[in-house]
């Protein structure tokens, strides 16, 4: 979690700083293997050199980016869940509950869809 302090430190809300802390946490703890990273000034967890999930904070949600593939698969859970989508993200809101199983499925499915890719993101 260290890697993640400057990015939180920049997060001026002190209750969404304290969620995202919370979100981050719970992934590098529930997926150990996977390895933290800033990049494009985003925090994201990869595994075995490929992305596998990345979140970004915004005034009214965090964006949570498991690629154009893990919303496509989870597109109807996303919904069910009460989240807006992109193509390549969904939004939780502040004023709403994070729901971990969803998270847990899309990194465990990103781990297991992309177990063979060498690229960072899918072709």
């Amino acid at each position: 979690m260290e890697l993640f302090i400057e990015y939180l430190d920049g997060i001026d809300n002190p209750d969404h700083r304290a969620r995202t802390e919370e979100i981050l946490a719970w992934v590098a703890n529930k997926f150990p293997n996977l390895e933290p990273q800033i990049k494009w000034n985003t925090p994201m967890f990869s595994d075995h050199g490929t992305f596998i999930i990345g979140f970004t904070t915004a005034k009214h949600h965090m964006s949570v980016s498991p690629e154009e593939a893990g919303i496509t698969h989870f597109a109807d859970e996303i919904s069910q869940a009460g989240y807006s989508a992109t193509k390549g993200l969904f939004r939780i809101p502040w004023n709403e509950p994070v729901n971990y199983e969803l998270l847990e499925k899309m990194i465990a499915f990103n781990i297991q869809d992309k177990a063979e890719l060498t690229n960072f993101w899918r072709k």
